[in-house]
């Protein structure tokens, strides 16, 4: 069976009552924000922009009705989109197309083999980096709506343009902000676009729309096979740009998922998103789309219109598709201005404000992930990188703070033993603190060390205690290693014949292999 999905599919959670009215306006909302998006990320990497639109309405249904979550909003989004830049320079779009089909079969392994459990291996501090890095990637993207093209050169405008747009964006943030205050029937976001498309309509403003990025009308997403030769060296081009695609999508939407899960209180389903990402993609690149991944701004315009059942995500797939089909003529005259200023609000509601608050308690090293995490998010706009780099140096910091605290108790009985009470983990950066805690040249001829409070954790561990056993064989002196786990004494070949071990009071746990460690 190739999707591991349940025999029966619920699209709604009937244990929970659903509000229609709230899901299906937030739907609406979320398409309106999400088809210039999609559109403007088509353009920049040199698609045809329904490609872009394409994209919003296969992610947004696929994953919308098989996704790990409901309120989660998948669409074309930028940061699978900028993986596929180069290819489409180099190669065409049919490239493209095949190394978004290979991506999805990546995501789909990636979640019959239950390997989405693992961005629990993400702190909260990355976690922090990474939503305020994106908050200030969606707010200084806005800013590109501010320009024109003049004579083929992309410039600010200027003077009365400048000022009707600036204008008609602050009409847009003041109605959202006020908006909830007089009702929460209707998503503020989608009354604000309301309003100030009636008044640019009524007032007949010239101001930037939608057509001005792009034509939505189309027909329904063609089926097409990529027109590539099916070769290895075909796969050698696209196999690298797929794998990337699959990385990078995976790791935002598996983020923006446990976002979610801390919004609304409960826990998704990781390994289910990546089947329904990957079936997306999939169909994405058989029915020319650009493919994507959750998009973090849409599940936040979803989430803060009130949405939290799978309805929404459908309704906003529908919409997209219905535009695009005969509903184009009247979204293409939808401000940008109104849209800009919901963007802002969105970037604004998705920054962590908490994170200043709890600043001055967080250790300096979770900080400065933080910190690391959001510069190289906003830098780069490569939000796997980011937080790659940032688990990399959380874990280098767990691994010194840990090597730290192996220590040892001595003390010498009345037979003139010594003994080694250990405290703390063994393993490969704990390993020269350990060394130095023994003097084999001044201890007496027998010595026992007891590992009752400490656990040995890789190779590295065993290898020390391997040398240290060495040593004391070399020096003529009895040793006896006490609570020694099995899998270390069968591992210890320097003291076979020689190290008296007490197997009655060891207690039975194994060094941390990938085959024992807890789902």
């Amino acid at each position: 069976m190739l999707f591991n999905f349940p025999a029966k599919v619920r699209l709604f959670d009937f244990s929970q009552p659903v509000n229609y009215r709230t899901e299906i306006l937030a739907g609406l909302t979320v398409a309106m924000t999400m088809m210039p998006e999609s559109l403007s990320f088509a353009i920049l990497a040199g698609f045809p922009p329904l490609v872009g639109l394409y994209a919003a309405f296969i992610m947004g249904l696929v994953t919308a009705i098989f996704g790990g979550r409901p309120g989660l909003i998948s669409g074309g989004a930028g940061a699978t989109v900028i993986v596929l830049i180069a290819l489409m320079r180099s190669h065409g779009i049919e490239y493209v197309f095949a190394a978004v089909v290979l991506a999805g079969i990546v995501q789909v392994l990636v979640g019959l083999f239950r390997l989405g459990k693992f961005v629990r291996l993400v702190p909260q501090p990355v976690m922090f980096g990474f939503v305020n890095g994106l908050a200030v990637i969606i707010f200084l993207s806005q800013f590109e709506q501010f320009k024109t093209v003049v004579n083929g050169e992309v410039t600010w405008l200027s003077g009365t343009p400048l000022l009707i747009m600036a204008a008609l964006t602050a009409l847009t943030i003041f109605i959202v902000l006020i908006f909830p205050k007089i009702t929460k029937a209707v998503p503020a976001s989608l009354m604000a676009i309301i309003v100030v498309f009636i008044v640019v309509i009524a007032f007949d403003i010239d101001t930037k729309t939608v057509r001005d990025i792009a034509s939505v009308s189309g027909g329904f997403p063609p089926f097409h096979i990529p027109q590539i030769p099916f070769t290895w060296e075909t796969l050698e081009i696209v196999l690298p740009y797929g794998v990337v695609m699959a990385g990078v999508g995976l790791t935002e939407g598996l983020l923006t998922l446990n976002l979610v899960d801390e919004i609304v209180g409960n826990k998704g389903k990781g390994n289910k998103e990546c089947l329904a990402q990957g079936s997306a993609n999939i169909l994405n690149g058989l029915f020319s789309g650009m493919g994507g991944c959750p998009m973090i701004a849409q599940t936040m315009v979803n989430l803060s219109a009130g949405a939290r059942s799978r309805l929404s995500g459908i309704i906003a797939a529908l919409t997209i598709l219905l535009i695009v089909l005969v509903g184009a003529p009247v979204i293409e005259r939808v401000p940008m201005a109104a849209l800009t200023g919901v963007m802002i609000m969105v970037a604004i509601g998705t920054f962590e404000w908490m994170s200043f608050r709890v600043i001055n308690k967080m250790p300096k090293q979770d900080i400065f992930v933080g910190i690391v995490v959001a510069l190289i998010t906003v830098w780069l706009h490569n939000l796997a990188l980011a937080v790659l780099i940032g688990v990399i140096i959380s874990a280098l910091v767990f691994a010194w703070e840990s090597a730290k605290r192996i220590r040892a108790r001595k003390h010498v009985d009345a037979h003139g033993v010594k003994h080694y009470e250990i405290y703390g983990p063994l393993f490969f950066g704990s390993v020269a603190n350990f060394n130095d805690k023994f003097d084999v040249a001044g201890d007496p001829q027998r010595v026992e060390i007891d590992f009752k409070d400490s656990r040995v954790a890789d190779m590295s561990g065993i290898e020390a205690l391997n040398k240290l056993t060495e040593r004391y064989r070399l020096a003529g002196k009895s040793l006896v290693l006490r609570h020694l786990s099995p899998d270390c004494r069968q591992l210890l070949k320097n003291a076979e014949g020689i190290i008296e071990v007490n197997i009655a009071e060891d207690p039975q746990y194994k060094v941390a292999t990938e085959k024992n460690i807890p789902s």
